[in-house]
């Protein structure tokens, strides 16, 4: 065991959970002023649902043994056995382990939140939370990350594709979600006909820029020690990153004449997921490229919900399922031995055998993870309801769900304190008002 690396996955595993909360304020700021405390909770309850359910039965399930190459066993249930001072895995704790994947298990289900903004029941969104994570989520992190010299999970371990950070785990798992979710709850009221503008930009940069810096930890954490792997893997994030936003500014400036602030913070996102599964496989220069491609990708996927029909509300697909497909495909066109994934890609004379692996890879879990997710949407629909009533989505999904609002413009201006302190009106004998005499002699 090594503090130092104890240390170093203890401190991403922090950096991680500060990304859902990131990822509240960059929803919450998107939507309009009636929705955001139903985006913020989304996000914020799928905190604990998911903590419990990876306690009780998550962790084992999709890090404990193996079965069929897709699924852990129950032996480490309730995290039996992992308390104990030989729990060791890699060089760090066990626990530090569990809680640095924990964090994953979360923001996952949180990201789809996005595409069914301003139109969900909020038990709806906690049943499915439960739902998708079981039966998603777990067995695809097992295929993906559970490696044991090739009796592990299909993807990972016998494939041998590469997903450093949650590519094809996270991003294109989620992505995948969010379309069938988008397609079952259908569009919003007004969609296409009412611009449904962002009503807080500055909590969207807020939200981007929590996540930028909580993704250090996401990207180089995984790395599971301090040291080279997580130095390239941080220095990439950052390059990749920065270049995105650069080549989604450059897509706005051509097409709208303009560059936006949603634009640089949609950028720095969509530059954020695609060298998720990359940032161990492709060195700074490739990162650079890969980020301006994925900016100027993203920037262009996200106009297709307008021509295919679907009301992705915050964009999720296009740029979690774009953006996480490109980055992992993207590993076998830019991936180099020199970087600690130490695997040439097809411009670095690997041939197509590492872009084939993506490929397959990335296309069973987005079937897989769609065909599920539009099951559960549908039943859930069904049963207890999912989708809002059209009376109350009109209302506001804020005050319907959760008898609030986000700002009480009412209180901050004044008004009601000068209502409150308006004398009433003086009652005469026959029990009408003085005013009301007055419109009577008008009259």
């Amino acid at each position: 065991m090594n503090a130092g690396d104890t240390a170093w996955v203890l401190a991403s595993a922090a950096l991680v959970m500060l990304m859902t909360p990131g990822l509240a304020f960059f929803y919450g700021g998107m939507v309009r002023v009636k929705s955001v405390l139903n985006m913020m909770m989304m996000s914020f309850v799928t905190i604990a649902v998911v903590t419990i359910l990876w306690v009780v039965v998550g962790y084992s399930l999709t890090f404990a043994g193996d079965n069929g190459h897709v699924i852990g066993d129950f032996s480490e249930v309730g995290l039996k056995g992992l308390l104990a001072p030989e729990a060791v895995s890699g060089t760090t704790p066990t626990l530090a382990f569990v809680a640095f994947q924990l964090m994953f298990a979360i923001i996952t289900p949180a990201l789809i939140s996005g595409a069914i903004a301003d139109r969900a029941t909020f038990r709806g969104w906690i049943a499915f939370v439960v739902g998708w994570t079981c039966l998603v989520y777990f067995p695809v992190a097992h295929s993906v990350w559970f490696l044991d010299d090739g009796n592990g999970g299909w993807i990972g371990d016998k494939l041998k594709a590469i997903d450093f950070a949650g590519g094809t785990a996270v991003h294109v798992n989620a992505g995948a979600a969010a379309l069938a979710l988008a397609i079952v709850l259908g569009k919003r009221i007004g969609w296409k006909k009412d611009p449904m503008r962002p009503h807080s930009l500055p909590l969207v940069l807020l939200g981007a820029g929590l996540l930028w810096f909580g993704w250090f930890g996401f990207n180089a954490g995984s790395a599971l020690s301090a040291g080279t792997t997580a130095a390239v893997t941080f220095v990439n994030t950052q390059v990749a990153t920065a270049a995105a936003v650069i080549g989604w500014l450059i897509v706005e400036r051509l097409t709208h004449g303009k560059a936006t602030t949603l634009g640089l913070a949609s950028g720095a996102v969509a530059g954020l997921v695609a060298i998720t599964p990359s940032c161990g496989a492709v060195t700074p220069v490739g990162a650079i490229i890969l980020g301006l491609f994925a900016g100027a990708i993203c920037a262009f996927a996200v106009s297709l919900k307008y021509k295919l029909g679907f009301d992705d509300s915050l964009d999720v697909v296009g740029v979690h399922l774009v953006g996480g497909l490109f980055g992992s495909l993207a590993i076998g066109l830019l991936g180099s031995e020199a970087a600690p994934s130490a695997v040439n890609g097809l411009f670095y004379g690997g041939g197509v055998s590492q872009l084939g692996k993506q490929a397959l890879a990335n296309v069973v879990v987005a079937l897989y993870s769609f065909t599920i997710a539009f099951i559960l949407g549908k039943l859930i629909d069904k049963t207890i309801g999912f989708r809002l009533k059209e009376d109350d989505e009109v209302t506001g999904v804020d005050q319907v769900e959760h008898a609030e609002t986000a700002y009480d413009y009412l209180s901050s201006s004044g008004l009601r304190g000068a209502l409150s302190a308006r004398p009433a009106p003086a009652e005469t004998e026959n029990g009408t008002t003085e005013a009301s005499e007055k419109e009577g002699v008008k009259a």
